[in-house]
C-alpha cells in the first residue's frame, strides 16, 4: 500500500494531511502527485468529481511554494465562487503546517478593495475565478510574474460559462517557463484546444474512462409521461428513507415550480437558482450542507461549483441540453468512492438523449419501474418500525411516568395498540396513496409514438399530440426565431417538448417549424407571444445561450417548413430523393400508395403514408 511519504510529500504537509485523515492516497493522487513534484512538466488529469483531484494538485502546489518569498508563485482558476471557496480551505488545510505560507480567494460578488488589501499582503497561492482575476490584472492590482504553476479546475465547467476570452487573457500575461495542470471531467474540443495552445507536451492522467462515469455510479431511468414527472419523482423519494439529493432541473421556473410543490407535500427542501442572491444562495447551499435539508432542487448553473459530499441521489428530474452536463451531475454522488444513483426522468420522446448519454457514458441505464402506491406505504411502514426498534431508551427517565402510561393504555389490546401507532405516523402516506395509478409507460416495440408530434393548422404540430378542432375558429399565430439549430441539436420535438415543459396547464398551440443549421423559425399562438420567450430564458444549450425573438412572416412557398427536408429544389421542385416527380392538383384525395394525390410518396420519408 503506497504512502503519500512513499510519493515524495514533506513532513509539513504530512503533518496537516494527518490532521485530515488522509492516509491512502486515491488513484490520481498517487499518479500526479510524484510526476508535478519530479520536475517541470505539464499534466492533463482527466477525473470526476471526488476522486481527490483538490488533493492531487494541492499538496504538490503547496510544497513547490516557497512560503519565505511574497511573491505569487501558484494561481488555481476555478469556474464558480463556490469551489474556489473550497478550494481555498482545502489548500489551506493541507498547509497548515507550512511556515509562511498564504492562501488568498479572489473572486466575483465580492468587494474587489478587500481582496486587492489581501494581494498586497503577500499570497504565494491565489484561488481565483477568471473574471475577477482578468479585473484584477486590468487593475494592476496582481503579479504573476513570478507564477510556477497554474492550475485550472473544471476547465470544461469555465468553457461552457463562457470564460474563455478571460482564460486566455490570463494565460497570455503568465510566464512562459511555468508548468500547467488542467483539471476536467470530460474533454470537449475547447478544453482540448486550451491544452494545445499553453501546454508544452501534456502528459495525460486519466482515472476511468475518457469522458466516461464514475464506475460506482449506478444510472436508472424511469420512462414516465411528462405530467407524471411530479408524481413519478415523490413516489421514488417516498421509496427511498434517508435519501440525500440534488434535483437538477432545466429552468429556474421548473426549479422554483419544484421546489415550492415539494415543501408544499411536506418534504425538507428547497431551491437555489440564479434568481437568488449571493445572500440568500449561501443560505440555502449552508442548509443543505449542514443537512438541514434534504433535497435541493437546483439548475446546473446555480449548482456549479456546489461540493456536498455523501449525496445518496442525484435525480434529474429534466435531462440537460449539454450531454456533457450529465456527467457533472451524475458525478456529485458517489464521490470518495463511495457507491451512488443517478436517476433520469424521461419520456418517449427522449429515448434518442437517454442513448446519446449511454454512448456518452461507455454504460447502459437499467431500466426502473416506478413504484405502486402500495409499494410506497408497504417499505415507509418498515422503515418506520425498524426505527422504532432502533430507538434508544433512557429507562430512568421513562420509569417514573411509566405506570400512569401503562394505566392510560391498559384498555387497548395489544394489536390494536399497533394499530393506533402505526396509523398516527402513517395516517399521510395512506391518505396520498389511496387509490394511486400506475405512472409507468411501455417502452416495447410498436407501442412507442412516432417521434413526430400530430399535425395541426398550417401544417404544424400540435402542443402534446393534441387534436385539432376543423370547428373552431383559426388560430392566429406570431413568428419568432431561435439562434439555436440542427448543428446545436435542435429539432421539432425538443422545440415542442421545451415549451410544453415549461407551460404546465397552458395549451400553446404550435404551427409552422423550420430547423436551420445555426437558427430555427417557429410559430406559436399570438396569445402566448410575451410568454413563449420566457420559456427559453436562462436556458444553455451546448454552452450556448438561447435567444427568442419576433420573425416576419414566411416569405412565401419556397420558405414552408418540410420542403428542403424532403429533398426538393426551390425552382419548379424538379426532385425528390434524386427522383423526378410529377405533380398535378391537390383534389383531397387519397392515392393508392396510402398518400394524397398530386404529393410525392418517397418510400420511408415524410410522404409515407
Amino acid at each position: 500500500m503506497t504512502t503519500f511519504a512513499e510519493l515524495g510529500v514533506n513532513g509539513e504537509i504530512l503533518k496537516g494531511l494527518a490532521a485530515l485523515e488522509f492516509v491512502v492516497p486515491t488513484p490520481i493522487q498517487e499518479q500526479i502527485i510524484p510526476t508535478l513534484l519530479a520536475g517541470a512538466r505539464d499534466v492533463v488529469g482527466l477525473a470526476q468529481t471526488g476522486t481527490g483531484k483538490t488533493a492531487a494538485f494541492g499538496i504538490p502546489l503547496v510544497q513547490l511554494c516557497d512560503g519565505s518569498q511574497r511573491q505569487t508563485q501558484g494561481l488555481v482558476l476555478c469556474p464558480t465562487r463556490e469551489l474556489c471557496l473550497q478550494v481555498t480551505r482545502d489548500l489551506g488545510a493541507i498547509a497548515k503546517f507550512v511556515v509562511g505560507l498564504r492562501v488568498t480567494a479572489v473572486y466575483g460578488g465580492a468587494p474587489v478593495d478587500g481582496q486587492i488589501r489581501e494581494l498586497r499582503r503577500g499570497a504565494q497561492i491565489i484561488v481565483a475565478t477568471p473574471g475577477r482575476l482578468h479585473d484584477l490584472i486590468r487593475r494592476r492590482a496582481v503579479d504573476l510574474a513570478a507564477l510556477k504553476l497554474v492550475v485550472l479546475d473544471e476547465a470544461d465547467e469555465m468553457l461552457q460559462m463562457g470564460f474563455q476570452d478571460e482564460l486566455q487573457a490570463i494565460l497570455a500575461v503568465t510566464p512562459a517557463d511555468k508548468n500547467t495542470l488542467l483539471f476536467s471531467a470530460t474533454m470537449p474540443r475547447e478544453v482540448a484546444a486550451i491544452a494545445a495552445g499553453y501546454m508544452k507536451n501534456p502528459v495525460e492522467v486519466t482515472v476511468g474512462g475518457r469522458n466516461v462515469g464514475a464506475e460506482n455510479i449506478r444510472h436508472i431511468s424511469y420512462l414516465v409521461q411528462a405530467k407524471d414527472r411530479y408524481p413519478a419523482l415523490r413516489r421514488i423519494i417516498d421509496c427511498t428513507p434517508g435519501i440525500y439529493s440534488i434535483i437538477f432541473c432545466r429552468t429556474r421556473q421548473d426549479t422554483k415550480d419544484v421546489a415550492h410543490w415539494l415543501v408544499r407535500d411536506g418534504y425538507n427542501a428547497d431551491a437555489l437558482h440564479g434568481d437568488l442572491s449571493q445572500a440568500q444562495r449561501d443560505q440555502v447551499m449552508g442548509k443543505f450542507r449542514g443537512r438541514h435539508l434534504d433535497l435541493l432542487v437546483a439548475t446546473d448553473v446555480a449548482a456549479r461549483g456546489l461540493d456536498v459530499n455523501d449525496l445518496t441521489h442525484v435525480i434529474n428530474y429534466n435531462l440537460p441540453d449539454d450531454l456533457a452536463s450529465y456527467t457533472h451531475r451524475s458525478g456529485r454522488t458517489g464521490r470518495a468512492g463511495k457507491d451512488g444513483i443517478s436517476i433520469a426522468f424521461i419520456h418517449l420522446r427522449e429515448k434518442h438523449l437517454l442513448r446519446a448519454i449511454e454512448n456518452r457514458l461507455q454504460r447502459k441505464f437499467e431500466q426502473g419501474r416506478i413504484p405502486s402506491g402500495h409499494e410506497v406505504c408497504e417499505r415507509q411502514l418498515f422503515h418506520l418500525i425498524d426505527t422504532v426498534k432502533q430507538v434508544a431508551v433512557d429507562h430512568g427517565r421513562i420509569a417514573p411516568f411509566l405506570d400512569v402510561i401503562t394505566e392510560k393504555l391498559a384498555s387497548l389490546d395489544r394489536e390494536e395498540l399497533i394499530q393506533r401507532f402505526v396509523s398516527m405516523e402513517f395516517n399521510r402516506f395512506l391518505a396520498d396513496y389511496r387509490d394511486a395509478r400506475d405512472l409507468n409507460v411501455s417502452a416495447k416495440p410498436g407501442k412507442e409514438r412516432r417521434p413526430g408530434p400530430a399535425a395541426g393548422p398550417g401544417g404544424g404540430p400540435l402542443k402534446g399530440g393534441q387534436k385539432f378542432d376543423h370547428q373552431r375558429e383559426r388560430v392566429h399565430y406570431a413568428r419568432f426565431r431561435i439562434n439555436i439549430g440542427k448543428l446545436d441539436g435542435m429539432h421539432a420535438t425538443r422545440l415542442i417538448g421545451q415549451i410544453n415543459e415549461a407551460t404546465p396547464g397552458v395549451s400553446v398551440q404550435i404551427g409552422k417549424i423550420e430547423i436551420r443549421d445555426n437558427e430555427a423559425f417557429f410559430e406559436a399562438d399570438s396569445r402566448f407571444a410575451e410568454l413563449v420567450p420566457q420559456v427559453f430564458q436562462a436556458l444553455k444549450i451546448n454552452g450556448k445561450d438561447v435567444v427568442v425573438g419576433d420573425a416576419p412572416a414566411w416569405a412565401g412557398k419556397s420558405e414552408r417548413p418540410g420542403f428542403k427536408k424532403a429533398g426538393f429544389k426551390k425552382a419548379g421542385f424538379p426532385k425528390a430523393g434524386g427522383k423526378k416527380v410529377a405533380f398535378k392538383k391537390f383534389d383531397g384525395k387519397k392515392g393508392k400508395k396510402g398518400g394524397r394525390s398530386g404529393v410525392p410518396v418517397k418510400r420511408g420519408g415524410p410522404g409515407k403514408g
